[in-house]
């Protein structure tokens, strides 16, 4: 498990997501420090794209990661990155539905959502989360969203985020295991 992999992703929170759960997604694969996550959306197509030659002569792996936003779909997600950094790879291009949010809420099993005041039944299925209801999630006792999102990462629950979010199961299954 010598090789490295890259987890291209958006901002922040994407990499707060990323450092922490990439250890537990890929252990089977990768040493947990070989695992580095690069933030990529205010990077210039050249710095991106001379980076990813040297990932590709260092014989390292690669995923980017990246929200919906506004696209109608994966697919034209996917073109857009393409079009913007031409050394992505369609097939290493996982898309999240709609947003990263989504992915954290989708790691909370009955349990956490009991201890955060949240509703399961409310988050049962996230793939339709966005920033703005994340945001009303947030409990009153955590003083930021960042707060909020460390501690989710902390009572994580893989199994929950499976049935929870669809992109969060095609992830697990087309990369992690």
């Amino acid at each position: 498990m010598d090789k490295m992999l890259y987890i291209f992703v958006e901002g922040p929170d994407d990499s707060r997501f990323f450092d922490k759960m990439g250890k537990n997604l890929f252990k089977n694969r990768y040493d947990e420090d070989k695992i580095k996550t690069y933030e990529y959306s205010t990077k210039t197509k050249e710095k991106i794209n001379d980076f990813l030659r040297i990932i590709g002569k260092m014989g390292a792996d690669y995923i980017c990661q990246s929200d919906l936003d506004e696209a109608p779909c994966a697919s034209k997600r996917k073109a857009k990155l393409k079009e913007r950094f031409s050394g992505f790879e369609e097939n290493r291009i996982m898309v999240v539905k709609i947003e990263i949010e989504s992915w954290y809420l989708a790691l909370l099993d009955d349990n956490a959502c009991r201890r955060f005041k949240i509703r399961p039944g409310k988050i049962k299925n996230t793939a339709h989360i966005t920033k703005e209801q994340f945001d009303a999630l947030i409990p009153k006792k955590f003083d930021s969203r960042v707060d909020f999102m460390v501690e989710i990462l902390e009572c994580a629950s893989i199994e929950s985020a499976k049935q929870r979010n669809t992109s969060f199961k095609y992830f697990i299954d087309k990369y992690c295991l």
